[in-house]
């Protein structure tokens, strides 16, 4: 059996069980939505893993609060956000960490992701899907080759990200999720910002908010 394009380790850290991943293939490493940092810092030890890139599904500080601590630990990895989202980072009230009494901040961002565009790592293809809705600038990663989507907080196992809090549209939330998420393939395995994996055919006739149910 040969081994798999991209292998992929999942960590739910932080308070909020936020999920990171740390993607390897070949020699190269991408930590994606690095949610707290010591548990983290400690995970890449162990594997022994040099991030070159650190990519941010949208700016949210469950999503940034190990940022800061791996860029220092790391300081040649490039912090990727997407572009609509960047002004979050160094804002804890934009990006609700204020809300949950604490103040969370990350790096201003090396590089400004948008939809479209395909990163390399290793031989693998990254799409930069538009996710956006959740918060303006939201962005999923999708890889062809592994049949894998890393959604942040678009999509759940059942459900979908908050609309109820600033920046979020309800309106742009289904799209993301019904049209652009929806045509992956079925076999698409969604490796989302919380819970557990999934697949685009389960949540096809499962998740209320794809089979009929309007916001």
């Amino acid at each position: 059996m040969s081994d798999p394009p991209v292998r992929i380790e999942t960590l739910a850290l932080g308070p909020l069980q936020t999920n990171c991943y740390v993607l390897r293939a070949q020699d190269d490493c991408w930590v994606v939505d690095p949610a707290w940092p010591q548990p983290l810092l400690d995970e890449l030890k162990r594997l022994g893993a040099v991030p070159s890139r650190i990519l941010l599904t949208h700016g949210h500080g469950d999503h940034i609060a190990g940022a800061a601590d791996l860029k220092a630990a790391y300081p040649d990895a490039l912090l990727c956000c997407p572009a609509a989202d960047a002004d979050m980072l160094t804002d804890p009230r934009m990006n609700m960490s204020e809300m949950f009494g604490v103040s969370i901040t990350a790096p201003a961002p090396d590089e400004l992701i948008e939809p479209g565009q395909v990163l390399q790592l290793g031989p693998t293809r990254w799409e930069v899907l538009d996710t956006a809705g959740h918060t303006p600038g939201g962005v999923s990663y999708y890889c062809p080759r592994a049949g894998v989507v890393l959604t942040g907080d678009a999509l759940f196992d059942g459900s979908i990200g908050r609309i109820d809090i600033p920046g979020a549209s309800a309106s742009r939330l289904l799209k993301s999720v019904r049209v652009t998420l929806m045509s992956l393939p079925g076999e698409t395995r969604i490796l989302s910002g919380h819970g557990p994996a999934s697949t685009i055919i389960l949540q096809k006739t499962r998740n209320p908010f794809i089979v009929g149910c309007e916001i």
